[in-house]
């Protein structure tokens, strides 16, 4: 299908302490791969707006087309993932963020509590997109995100509408 470059970064202080284990990150990753899509293993950073702002940055600047986040999209306080993302997208794509949620009311009626973003970085064109830190919701929203990512990837680089 494509190899353009994607990458996966897991926003959990327990997870980048040690305290944890990153489940999610690599599953996203595991689809990721298997969708023929170039992804490293998951980069693991702590919670805060400032730490999110600065991988996506990092990540963009490296080509990165595709980068999904995973947890920090909730309403605790150190959830900040949409807080750092805001900043560093120059045009949010909505649409992806609420399916993500409407989906997600099939699992969870807590769905509802993701305040995750999905955007575009210019001038580089990569797609952001939040999911929710939990197992199922990355298993349910990668396949969502796959569904449109390499499209809006090919229109944000002047692709003809198809």
């Amino acid at each position: 299908m494509t190899s353009l470059p994607a990458c996966v970064i897991t926003v959990s202080d327990r997870s980048f302490a040690g305290e944890r284990e990153d489940r999610g990150g690599p599953i996203a990753v595991g689809l990721l791969r298997d969708a023929g899509w170039h992804c490293p293993d998951a980069e693991i950073i702590p919670d805060g707006a400032d730490s999110v702002s600065d991988a996506l940055r990092r990540a963009a600047a490296r080509g990165v087309r595709l980068i999904l986040t995973t947890g920090g999209t909730g309403v605790s306080p150190r959830d900040q993932t949409p807080e750092g993302t805001r900043p560093v997208i120059t045009r949010e794509v909505p649409g992806i963020a609420e399916e993500l949620r409407r989906s997600g009311l099939a699992d969870t009626p807590l769905s509802v509590l993701s305040r995750g973003l999905a955007g575009i970085i210019d001038p580089q064109g990569a797609l952001v997109v939040n999911l929710p830190g939990s197992t199922r919701a990355v298993a349910s929203g990668v396949p969502i995100v796959l569904g449109v990512a390499a499209h809006i990837i090919d229109q944000v680089a002047g692709g003809d509408h198809t």
